[in-house]
């Protein structure tokens, strides 16, 4: 438990939960970034088809027994953080950085233009390590790499 966070391994009975707090992040943290078709493409039910098959590579960070955030950890790389909007500012996303360090995660990327996160990931001492552009969506996007903090290693 990290400040009234507890961390634990998803279970495959947390795919509607996590769903509905990844459809909230996504529609809240990428409003000024995805185009309307993207962010109203990702539902719940999107998000369940996805959990479906990576439930077992998921963190869950859960206050007062409710889920507010996770991760999705893939080869060392974080490939998903997401924190519940009304959670935000209370150390959710913290707590999850910091088990999925503690995990061996070494990489993450995000938006380029996603400057909350990334003023998040610095703060935490992540290291920029890569800018570039890949197809997201049906067009193409700026991400940036992020490295763990070389202590972690």
């Amino acid at each position: 438990m990290s400040g009234g966070v507890a961390i634990r391994a998803a279970v495959e009975a947390d795919i509607g939960p996590l769903s509905e707090v990844a459809s909230r992040s996504y529609a809240d943290g990428f409003a000024a970034i995805l185009d309307a078709r993207s962010l109203a493409e990702r539902t719940p039910a999107f998000f369940a088809a996805r959990f479906a098959e990576c439930w077992p590579r998921m963190q869950t960070a859960a206050r007062d027994g409710r889920i507010v955030g996770f991760t999705v950890v893939t080869n060392f790389h974080i490939d998903m953080l997401f924190v519940d909007p009304a959670a935000y500012g209370g150390g959710v996303g913290t707590a999850l950085l910091r088990a999925a360090e503690k995990a061996g995660a070494r990489t993450l990327e995000c938006f380029a233009e996603n400057m909350k996160a990334r003023g998040f990931y610095e703060h935490a001492g992540w290291r920029l390590t890569a800018a570039y552009e890949r197809s997201f969506a049906g067009r193409v996007m700026r991400f940036v790499q992020y490295s763990a903090p070389v202590a972690q290693y």
